[in-house]
């Protein structure tokens, strides 16, 4: 969609909205409908090829409207949800369907989403204690409960632990920055011996300092054995898993009970769905955490399990339509046109990879997998934190750093939708104008 077609379907927004406000009295108060009802009036995956803007508000009177904020709100979810993990080739029992006993939510944020898989896990870690030693409080088994992460993960994850009052450690890593079994195997062999429950592990595909993997084949097993809650943080590059060619990369999911991305980085859904998509293997692990029934929210289908009741997944009560943004995009862009977008911003990467590997001044610092590629100018850190500071003094564009074994790196991130290769020329042109100056003040 341009910039033209959004303005004109901007207009008739407005003015669906303001014609659905002026004839509201005319609308039920309450849907007449049957739980489920949505699933049977769209297709059971989403569509290959681009549909129409036009027929897509057509199904919003015809699928939407009738069951206004909700049931449509949860059940819309639940099935762009169905759709999403069947784009990602998850196993079935991480799909909703009709009776499955997996499913996804959206969250707030990436960071909900870690927080809400490590409460759960909190949860089930006491539950399954206190079933062989009844006589410790919940407080006595939390100072014995130990969480796991990598080195290389998101600070979001130790500050999930921090408000779910847990212990954390994090894990070292390899020389590609992912953690490896046997490094987590004697951590926790390390802990249970000193008198400690270790009961939680948070993996990470597409850390944030350099897009490692960690290798979740080697880990899935060890936490299947110790009765730990694998999580798997994939916010960055879980959605480029859509891809034939980098699906690889999320194999071993099978042994683990949540896991999160975001629909943000490549699948053009901007805040307010981050999408923390949390999906789940077994749901009830999630419901039984955090699962109240106060009367003024009880309905008489909520003990059918033909309702999904999403107020037991996450941590506010109410929440935001935003699975219509899901279906607006998964329908104007097609799987293949998201295909397509994911694997343009990891050509426009491999591109700027490649002008950094032809200037030997400078060096790759970590394998370019996805989008983000960590370069650095050969030298001290101090070298490379006053190019930072002339790049960011000079507005035209914007780089975060990262700390990779000690040394202070540059990281190139291609994330939005309009870049093109003229973008990345420009931008090369200009870091490596700002380096020849640089190199020509005195001391370097």
């Amino acid at each position: 969609m341009d910039a033209e077609e959004f303005r004109r379907r901007g207009k008739e927004m407005i003015d669906y909205v303001a014609e659905y406000l002026e004839n509201v009295e005319q609308r039920p108060v309450y849907p007449d409908l049957e739980p489920g009802y949505l699933r049977s009036l769209i297709p059971s995956e989403a569509p290959l090829e681009p549909e129409s803007y036009e027929d897509i508000m057509k199904d919003m009177e015809r699928v939407i409207m009738p069951g206004a904020a909700s049931p449509a709100c949860t059940e819309l979810e639940t099935v762009m949800l169905d759709w999403l993990g069947k784009m990602l080739q998850l196993p079935e029992s991480f799909i909703a369907g009709t009776d499955g006993q997996g499913g996804g939510v959206i969250q707030g944020t990436a960071s909900e989403a870690t927080l809400m898989s490590l409460l759960a896990a909190r949860c089930k870690a006491v539950r399954r204690v206190q079933t062989y030693t009844s006589d410790k409080s919940e407080v006595e088994i939390f100072s014995q409960l130990v969480a796991y992460t990598s080195e290389q993960a998101h600070s979001s994850v130790e500050r999930a632990a921090l408000i779910g009052g847990v212990m954390i450690r994090k894990v070292p890593t390899d020389s590609n920055y992912a953690v490896r079994g046997d490094s987590l195997k004697k951590m926790v062999e390390e802990d249970k011996a000193a008198g400690l429950i270790p009961f939680y592990v948070c993996a990470t595909l597409g850390t944030t300092p350099s897009c490692a993997f960690d290798q979740i084949t080697e880990l899935g097993p060890i936490c299947n054995g110790e009765n730990m809650w694998m999580h798997i943080d994939a916010a960055y590059a879980g959605s480029a898993f859509i891809c034939p060619e980098f699906r690889p990369l999320l194999n071993g999911i099978e042994g683990h009970s949540t896991v999160g991305l975001n629909g943000f980085w490549y699948l053009k859904i901007f805040f307010c769905l981050s999408t923390p998509v949390n999906r789940v293997k077994k749901r009830t692990d999630i419901i039984g955490a955090f699962k109240m029934d106060p009367l003024y929210l009880k309905h008489e289908n909520q003990e059918s399990g033909l309702v999904t009741d999403y107020r037991h997944w996450q941590i506010p009560l109410g929440r935001r339509f935003r699975s219509l943004k899901l279906w607006f995009v998964f329908r104007m862009y097609g799987l293949q046109g998201l295909q397509a977008h994911i694997r343009k911003q990891v050509a426009l990467a491999k591109e700027f990879e490649s002008l950094v590997r032809a200037d030997k001044r400078f060096e790759i610092c970590a394998e370019v997998v996805l989008g983000l590629v960590c370069f650095r100018l050969k030298g001290s850190n101090e070298l490379n934190q006053n190019l930072l500071k002339k790049i960011t003094n000079s507005r035209e564009i914007h780089l975060v750093p990262c700390q990779l074994s000690g040394r202070f790196v540059l990281r190139f991130v291609i994330c939005a939708r309009t870049t093109e290769s003229r973008h990345i020329q420009q931008a090369w042109q200009h870091i490596t104008q700002l380096t020849f100056e640089l190199l020509q003040e005195p001391n370097h």
